[in-house]
């Protein structure tokens, strides 16, 4: 009965990560709650989890990658890179697949992703060809490249972590940098060779046409008997009527309204609304229509400007409507555009829930979009201007992080203590503000990753991960042990595409080992195989990185499961045969 609830459980589960109707973090801790109320853990167990050592090293790698970035070493080494590439198409993408996989061994993948895509864009545009023909070879570099160390991604962190948990050695910092490097290096010969030919073939568009504003836009002027003069723009009958003011032209001065601008005789309004709403406009007293189509110059003269932003995974307006995040008055633009996943919208854009990966079309001052550069939140894709590089600060953050490689590599101190020491280092030395710190750690990951290890421990107390282990045994025992090990193979990657990869290894871990120990096989080879295995699933844009690249790359679904499908058997291919060569089964 219990081995039912738990089963039924993890369906459940499975199910919730794929809807995103919840956070991934409330989803797991619904989950300790269900099994500590039903007593099949204890709370000791159900939070022990998260007083692990692999808690701290994330946490501390997030400090240490954000110090790095806010000190200007990040964007001062690609922006010396770029300049050296050249503008030779194939010199880019070897560029874009190398360096960002070679950082992404040390960070977080959607944080090196993050920041490659804007400056990738920029080039782009100078060499007048789409960008989609980069961002995705960028995307799936960062995730391969996170498969060489042991904190290349929090999948193998978290895999070291259970571990050490259920009683065996944890993995070294660079064990399995071998088999590592070579799914790095087939992934780059891959794109540079079949992928390259079926990346999409884009091109550059102006920011307007390739939003399709033109069609919603209109000017209007205020005339003397207007019942419109003296409201407030936001809130005029005009926006009841359900137009939306962008611009105003008050005695040849071209600005941007702001929640207290109030309209005046003569003003002429640059309006956005369904095309079928013109006739309202027309029909009410004291507005005349100046101009029903509007060019680009409208829309960027004097000191205003177009431009397109990216919202990444350290925006806290996820999740948020455009209206609930008071985007114009925080970040003083308007946003005109929202394209999602090739899908572009453009009405009721204040009732949009923004999510991760999205780009907004978005209208402001030259000084607003500058200023908008440096926040943490938002990227402009419009072009790469790099943070001033601080440089004792960025040299000291540099050192403290390559020395806890060192030392925590060569065993003189433990990872934990060796990555914490470097990111208290940085605090101390004000490479980073202590506030900072706390909010560039993923939270919702460390809870995620805690929750699901005792997960796993409510499996091997109910016997349910003996259960699954004697059925695929059962199953596959009479092929032999490689096609046994192949299934788990098959059962992570899949599993990679309902729930994060963390996440899909510690619920397969507990059954893969038990199924080990049952054959009397390594559970090293497993474990392995599984950890490497979630990281290599780039059949679906549904990895945070791949999010990141969809919208600016303009690519579709099927261009993921195009590309990515023949590489992600290439690459489980090689961990069946390689990881057994590497730790004998």
């Amino acid at each position: 009965m219990e081995i039912a609830f738990v089963l039924i459980l993890l369906l459940v589960a499975i199910i919730l990560f794929a809807t995103e109707k919840l956070s991934v973090d409330v989803i797991t801790l619904l989950l300790l709650i269900a099994l500590t109320s039903a007593k099949i853990i204890t709370p000791e167990q159900a939070f022990d989890g998260f007083s692990s050592d692999f808690i701290i090293i994330l946490a501390s790698i997030f400090v240490l990658s954000a110090a790095l970035e806010d000190t200007g070493v990040l964007d001062f080494l690609v922006n010396w890179l770029m300049r050296k590439v050249g503008h030779n198409p194939n010199s880019l993408l070897l560029f874009i697949m190398v360096i960002p996989g070679i950082v992404s061994a040390f960070m977080n993948n959607t944080t090196v992703t993050a920041l490659f895509v804007t400056p990738i864009v920029g080039v782009a545009k100078k060499m007048h060809t789409s960008s989609s023909k980069f961002l995705m070879p960028l995307a799936y570099a960062s995730i391969l490249g996170g498969t060489c160390t042991l904190i290349g991604t929090s999948t193998n962190v978290a895999v070291s972590g259970y571990m050490t948990k259920a009683g065996y050695e944890p993995f070294g910092f660079f064990e399995f940098s071998g088999i590592g490097l070579i799914i790095f290096v087939v992934g780059i010969v891959y794109m540079m060779t079949i992928g390259k030919r079926m990346l999409p073939k884009g091109v550059s568009q102006g920011l307007t046409s390739k939003y399709n504003i033109k069609t919603y836009l209109t000017e209007v002027m205020i005339m003397p008997d207007s019942p419109l003069i003296g409201q407030v723009a936001f809130t005029s009958d005009l926006s009841k009527m359900g137009f939306r003011i962008l611009n105003i032209i008050r005695a040849k001065e071209n600005f941007l309204p702001d929640y207290r601008t109030r309209i005046r005789e003569r003003d002429v309004l640059l309006v956005e609304g369904e095309i079928d709403d013109l006739m309202k406009v027309k029909e009410t007293k004291g507005i005349e229509i100046v101009a029903d189509v509007i060019i680009e110059d409208d829309l960027v003269g004097g000191d205003v400007r177009l431009a397109e932003i990216l919202i990444t995974g350290k925006s806290d307006i996820i999740k948020r409507t455009v209206r609930e995040s008071d985007f114009l008055r925080r970040f003083g633009l308007v946003v005109l555009a929202v394209s999602r996943q090739n899908e572009t919208i453009r009405t009721k854009i204040g009732d949009i829930q923004l999510q991760l990966g999205d780009m907004l079309l978005v209208q402001g001052t030259s000084d607003r979009l500058e200023f908008l550069k440096t926040n943490q939140h938002l990227a402009v894709l419009d072009e790469f201007k790099p943070i001033l590089f601080k440089g004792r600060k960025g040299l000291l953050t540099l050192g403290f992080f390559v020395l806890s490689i060192i030392v925590g590599s060569l065993g003189l101190l433990p990872l934990s203590v060796s990555f914490m020491s470097a990111a208290v280092l940085a605090v101390l030395f004000k490479c980073i503000s202590t506030d900072r710190a706390y909010q560039v750690i993923d939270w919702r990951l460390l809870v995620l990753i805690g929750g699901m290890t005792a997960f796993g421990m409510a499996m091997q107390n109910t016997g349910a991960d003996k259960f699954l282990a004697e059925w695929i045994v059962h199953l596959l025992e009479p092929f032999g042990l490689v096609v046994i090990l192949g299934g788990f193979i098959v059962l992570t990657v899949f599993l990679t595409q309902p729930m994060s990869n963390a996440a899909a290894a510690l619920v397969v871990l507990p059954v893969a080992l038990q199924t080990a120990i049952q054959l009397d096989a390594n559970p090293r080879t497993f474990a392995i195989a599984i950890m490497l295995s979630a990281s290599v699933s780039l059949i679906t844009p549904f990895e945070p990185s791949c999010i990141l690249v969809y919208s600016p790359g303009k690519y579709k679904f099927s261009d993921f499961l195009k590309i990515g499908s023949g590489l992600t058997l290439i690459l489980m291919a090689i961990i069946l045969v390689l990881v057994p060569t590497f730790w004998p089964l």
